[in-house]
């Protein structure tokens, strides 16, 4: 129970290895997806965790073995959230970089379709924030942790129509 039935240096270098191909992995998916958990992502990341399971400890079903990968995993999770604090390069590739859906009005169909967010749910993110006119938002933004994020044109005294 006590004792790691696996190298020590194994368990560290296999959770490190998971980590950053999990976190590849969850950068492919794109923004849009990792800000907006469906059911059915939700069920893949469970699935996900069971699969890499193996991974992670390998034939070690110690006590130690398990504290040792979710020890690595914190350390890791450590150094890149200071390495994402200290390098803005670091920042961008981490977190991605926020990316302009709309500006003045106008929507930026190959941003759209680079981040797989379609025109109906730009529409619905609008509308969520009370806009009812593309032509009265200055710009929208879909941000590095899914959310679209929008302003209005100085000239347009509010997105809201009238009640």
């Amino acid at each position: 129970m006590w004792i790691p039935q696996e190298d020590v240096l194994d368990l560290v270098v296999r959770g490190v290895v998971v980590y950053f191909v999990l976190f590849l992995l969850l950068r492919f998916i794109g923004k849009k997806h990792v800000g907006e958990l469906s059911p059915f992502d939700l069920v893949v990341l469970l699935i996900i965790s069971e699969t890499v399971d193996g991974s992670l400890i390998g034939d070690d079903h110690s006590l130690t073995g398990g504290l040792i990968s979710a020890a690595t995993l914190v350390v890791v999770v450590q150094i890149v959230g200071y390495f994402t604090w200290r390098f803005r390069a670091v920042e961008n590739f981490v977190d991605g970089v926020p990316q302009v859906l709309v500006r003045h009005g106008h929507v930026r169909d190959d941003v759209l379709n680079q981040e797989q967010v379609t025109r109906a749910e730009l529409l619905e993110a609008l509308r969520r924030e009370g806009c009812s006119a593309l032509t009265k938002v200055r710009f929208a933004i879909l941000e590095t942790d899914g959310s679209i994020t929008l302003a209005t044109r100085t000239d347009a005294t509010s997105c809201r129509t009238p009640q």
